[in-house]
């Protein structure tokens, strides 16, 4: 048994305990890819991960992402804990942006006073929903298939699905046949309305992970990622935006969202919520 430094950082809230926790060990070299999936089985996060040395030059550290079901060759508030975890292990990054290693490839973040954001990677599929998906889709999620506005595959890893509602309201009204849609990702979206919703956010977003052992994420980097380049790629939302994800389930998640040139960036605030060691 050997002892690794811990940490438990939250992701995309202000407000402590009100966005998505990540667990992440610390130089973990030394662990096998069965104890890792074992502890991320054990923590039941929606992830845990694993910081370990760079194998690519341009790297400054590796990770490694695990749910409590399988690994992931990426995923958002993942990439920005086990980030602020290795920045507070008092390492220093190589250039002015740290580079971060992972299972599809290197990941660009950057940081200001108060978060951490990361370069959307590009889709590994997007486009045309075929009809009888959608169906069934539209089936699990209980709404009329008239409800939803528009719909693309939106896969940047972990494989998701991403339809667009009316409103915050649906969105938030959706109450899904998890069983029915056990083996997908589906990620949904509606704008706010500035009179009825306020205006702290302008897009409500809903993660349903159920093919990764999630029934609903909490805030959720990857598909907000996706879901921007989809949707500003196609010009249905500005290239400046804020998500608010979570309410369902009492947190207060909050996804920052803006296009640098080509760049989609995606960020948050994050902090360590518990620290120690833990003995693998």
């Amino acid at each position: 048994m050997t002892e690794y430094s811990f940490k438990q950082v939250d992701v995309f809230s202000s407000v402590p305990c009100k966005g998505n926790p990540v667990a992440v060990v610390v130089g973990a070299d030394t662990l096998t890819t069965e104890q890792m999936a074992n502890f991320a089985s054990w923590t039941n996060l929606s992830e845990t991960t694993f910081l370990l040395k760079p194998t690519l030059p341009q790297a400054d550290y590796r990770v490694r992402i695990f749910t409590p079901k399988t690994e992931l060759p990426f995923a958002g508030h993942p990439t920005l804990g086990s980030c602020h975890a290795w920045l507070a292990s008092g390492v220093q990054p190589k250039g002015s942006t740290i580079i971060q290693e992972c299972g599809i490839g290197l990941v660009a973040i950057r940081r200001d006073t108060e978060k951490l954001s990361f370069a959307a990677p590009p889709l590994l599929r997007s486009g045309h929903v075929e009809p009888v998906v959608l169906e069934r889709v539209a089936k699990g999620l209980k709404i009329p298939l008239s409800a939803i506005l528009a719909s693309s595959w939106a896969d940047n890893g972990p494989g998701w699905l991403a339809i667009m509602l009316g409103s915050r309201k649906e969105v938030l009204a959706l109450e899904p046949d998890y069983a029915a849609l056990s083996d997908m990702k589906i990620g949904v979206i509606g704008r706010w309305d500035p009179v009825q919703d306020g205006v702290d956010a302008q897009f409500e977003v809903r993660a349903f992970a159920m093919g990764a052992g999630v029934a609903e994420d909490p805030v959720t980097g990857s598909l907000n990622a996706a879901l921007a380049q989809w949707l500003i790629g196609t010009g249905r939302v500005p290239v400046k935006y804020i998500a608010s994800q979570g309410t369902i389930l009492k947190r207060e998640g909050r996804v920052y969202i803006e296009k640098i040139a080509e760049s989609i960036w995606v960020g948050g605030v994050t902090r360590t919520q518990i620290s120690g060691i833990v003995t693998l």
